[in-house]
């Protein structure tokens, strides 16, 4: 028996040290290993999971000028565990977060477990202390006070269609502000609290968090002076004219950058909901329209690239009226023979149709193809369209004469922009770009745009030919004087277009005009269209080199002055002093 006893003495004494260790590898387990895991359920138990809003990221333009910000503003939240009596909570609160009594103290109504419940966005700075003072003065509680932002735009209309806006819960939904959302709305974080009795807070679960990654700033190729140059001109055809619609874009030739952007009608960006359907689409890239003569650098640029003419090639233009496949195509005026210059000069439907057929139906549509017609450009913008080009097979036996005038197709405008840059930049086709970096909160360049060459379009020399005939265009000679710049040797053509009718047809009497072109015409700063949709003209007054061809003028001549662009032609009085024009074909 006592041999036994002293036996099983260790062996207890082994247990109780194998159970005491198990015990105390428990508690260390519990304590260290598992305390990060334990402390998340006591957090997730005892206190409330505040989100920490991520700072929008801003919009600016290509010099920094902000273009969407952010204000201070506060979000009101209602804690269920302090509201001690909810109708006298909703008698201070009501008159300064506007909300009606009734229906505040119908929200405030929560049970003690509801510790987060959203009452008001976007509540005024200002307004937030004077509440805060109400409350405490009359020792209620049960309301807190987040720090957020809403979203401003400086500039209000300008550039509303570009930048674009956010909805209710502070998405981007239209412009630059959907397509870089991730971007600029960052990460939100959060935390986790708990207060006391009096709605002090009590820091117990540190660690318990997560820090809001605030957004990344878009900076945008767009130049605001430019822009205001743009929509002050636009604004004041709208006004004096009375279109359906204007639109206006400056671009860059050589790298694609889209310099200004502008549409009429417009919006204020501040005051969203008082903005009608139609004043808020982006014109520029959603509406498809006929080009009219401004196409026929299409055929004119394919027919020299090909050899099948060259620039004094003669082309007979049958005195104005050309009877083919049973209708009759006219010139404005009757010609005979014209150079293919002199076709672009004269914008000659005849011309132009007799250069196409020389093509061929499929080398012409390929043309217009690689010209950027009937696919999308690419530009950083929502809902841009790829317009209409039908294929051969789907031709009339007459699409061939109609086509190079600009008929039987539906563009964009950023699509007749960007074809004209070809000719402005030596035959190639550019990507039209509207962002120029992206840059994360702490400054780190997360985007940076270079240029894009889509494709050579045409030669380097088919393109110089285009050129000078489109030079010519702009002199007294051609169909858009109006549209020359003191000073400088500008280069473009006119488009005048019936304006389809949605039920098939064209509306009578109703034209969409136009003039595409660029300057200086020896060393292009930009190219840019004037656009304009049935404007309230006089009788025969009604014409792209007449009413679009001006107001380029005038763009011209204020960024030329903006970019210190040196003149490079005599200006008129010297002119007239010498008695002589400038040649236009001097050109390197």
């Amino acid at each position: 028996m006592r041999c036994d006893s002293r036996k099983r003495i260790p062996i207890a004494i082994v247990a109780v040290g194998l159970v005491y260790s198990l015990f105390c590898a428990r508690l260390v387990d519990l304590q260290v290993f598992k305390h990060p895991e334990y402390a998340a359920i006591a957090a997730r138990k005892n206190s409330t999971r505040e989100p920490i809003q991520a700072r929008r990221g801003m919009i600016t333009d290509r010099m920094g000028e902000v273009l969407a910000a952010n204000i201070p503003t506060r979000t009101v939240v209602a804690d269920g565990s302090l509201i001690q009596d909810p109708e006298k909570l909703a008698t201070f609160a009501a008159a300064l977060l506007e909300m009606d009594e009734a229906d505040l103290a119908a929200k405030l109504t929560l049970p003690k477990n509801r510790k987060y419940v959203v009452i008001k966005k976007g509540f005024a700075e200002e307004k937030y202390h004077e509440l805060q003072r109400i409350l405490q003065a009359n020792n209620q509680r049960g309301l807190r006070f987040e720090e957020t932002s809403a979203r401003t735009y400086p500039n209000g209309e300008m550039l509303a269609h570009v930048i674009g806006f956010l909805d209710h819960d502070g998405v981007g939904i239209q412009g630059i502000e959907k397509t870089y959302e991730d971007s600029l709305h960052g990460k939100d974080g959060y935390r986790y609290i708990e207060r006391d009795r009096t709605g002090r807070e009590i820091v117990v679960y540190r660690g318990q968090e997560e820090a809001a990654q605030n957004g990344a700033t878009v900076a945008l190729t767009i130049d605001m002076a430019m822009q205001a140059i743009l929509e002050e001109e636009i604004e004041n055809t709208y006004r004096e004219l009375k279109p359906q619609s204007v639109v206006a874009i400056l671009m860059h030739p050589k790298t694609g950058e889209i310099l200004a952007m502008a549409n009429r009608p417009s919006f204020d960006l501040n005051a969203v909901n008082e903005a009608q359907p139609e004043q808020m689409k982006n014109r520029a890239i959603i509406n498809i329209v006929e080009p009219g003569s401004t196409f026929k650098i299409v055929a004119i640029g394919g027919g020299l690239n090909e050899g099948v003419v060259k620039a004094n090639s003669q082309i007979y233009c049958e005195g104005g009226s050309y009877h083919y496949g049973g209708r009759v195509l006219r010139d404005h005026h009757g010609y005979g023979n014209l150079s293919v210059h002199d076709v672009l000069m004269k914008s000659s439907n005849i011309g132009s149709a007799k250069i196409a057929m020389l093509l061929g139906n499929q080398r012409f549509y390929e043309y217009i193809k690689r010209y950027g017609f009937g696919e999308r450009s690419g530009v950083e913008l929502p809902g841009e369209v790829s317009g209409i080009v039908h294929p051969p097979n789907r031709w009339s036996g007459i699409s061939i004469t109609r086509i190079p005038m600009g008929h039987e197709v539906a563009v964009t405008p950023i699509q007749i922009v960007r074809a004209m840059g070809v000719i402005a930049n030596e035959g190639k086709l550019m990507r039209p770009q509207i962002v120029r970096s992206v840059k994360s909160a702490s400054g780190e360049t997360l985007f940076e745009a270079h240029p894009e060459v889509t494709r050579q379009v045409i030669s380097a020399e088919a393109a110089h030919e285009v050129n000078l005939a489109l030079i010519d265009v702009v002199s007294p000679k051609g169909t858009a004087s109006l549209a020359k710049v003191a000073g400088f040797l500008a280069a473009g053509k006119t488009g005048t277009a019936q304006r389809v009718d949605p039920k098939g047809g064209y509306t009578p009497g109703k034209y969409v005009v136009s003039f595409c072109g660029y300057m200086p015409a020896d060393n292009p700063a930009f190219v840019g269209l004037i656009m304009v949709d049935d404007p309230q003209t006089s009788a025969g007054m009604n014409y792209g080199g007449l009413v679009a061809a001006p107001i380029f003028s005038r763009v011209g001549e204020k960024v030329a002055r903006y970019l210190d662009l040196q003149p490079n032609q005599p200006m008129e009085s010297e002119i007239a002093r010498l008695g002589v024009l400038p040649e236009s074909r001097l050109i390197p």
